[in-house]
């Protein structure tokens, strides 16, 4: 049966180069590209089986490594490597905490990728050279925001994400097609989960995640 992989990043020469290494990796594997992490829910609850995701931290609706723990903590069997133009220690580190089986720089050469493939499907974690030792002496990055963070459904991770980027009750409604009560309803549930009282605080929160949190973004994912 021939194995599936998700390739989640917003940039479509750099999904092409993924795809690429996943045929040389995998050959015979499906690919699935998404661009956000709108799609990628869609992705990976269309194909719950698949058996690996490659994911950019900085893609449309993510806060830095929200995605990231959001997938782990919704879809503990399934894989997801990191794949990002930061190539800061810290970033891997923090990679890891939040429970990547990887870690792949976006500058990594195509025979590199290919490796990093491989290896986390045969059950590895994969690091480039060198970093595993790094990263070991620094101190963890997990925390009690994260486990709260992966304890909200899909519903309430998307609201979440529309609650950070500033929209109102009505139109987050309006944009998932439901009533405005249920979206009251989903929001104090999020309140709940994250331990915070209200939007300002939620948000807040969500930066904890970004990349950076000192607001200046780091391109490329």
């Amino acid at each position: 049966m021939a194995q599936t992989i998700i390739v989640a990043d917003d940039h479509p020469l750099f999904r092409a180069a993924l795809k690429q290494a996943v045929n040389q990796a995998v050959p015979g594997a499906e690919t699935v590209e998404v661009d956000s992490i709108k799609s990628l829910q869609a992705a990976v609850e269309s194909h719950p089986d698949a058996d690996l995701i490659l994911l950019d931290l900085n893609m449309p609706g993510a806060h830095g490594f929200s995605g990231l723990v959001f997938m782990r903590g919704q879809y503990p069997g399934l894989p997801v490597v990191v794949v990002s133009g930061s190539e800061d220690l810290q970033v891997m580190r923090r990679s890891i905490d939040y429970g990547a089986s990887g870690f792949i720089p976006k500058s990594a050469p195509l025979p590199t990728i290919t490796e990093a493939i491989q290896a986390v499907l045969e059950g590895d974690v994969w690091l480039p050279e060198g970093v595993a030792e790094k990263i070991e002496r620094m101190q963890s990055e997990a925390t009690d925001f994260s486990e709260r963070l992966a304890s909200l459904t899909p519903q309430q991770f998307r609201v979440l994400g529309m609650l950070a980027e500033g929209l109102l009750n009505k139109q987050i409604a309006y944009d998932l097609d439901v009533s405005e009560a249920t979206i009251k309803a989903h929001i104090t549930a999020v309140f709940r989960k994250l331990g915070v009282r209200n939007r300002t605080q939620a948000v807040i929160a969500i930066k904890q995640m970004e990349i950076d949190p000192s607001g200046q973004s780091l391109s490329g994912g």
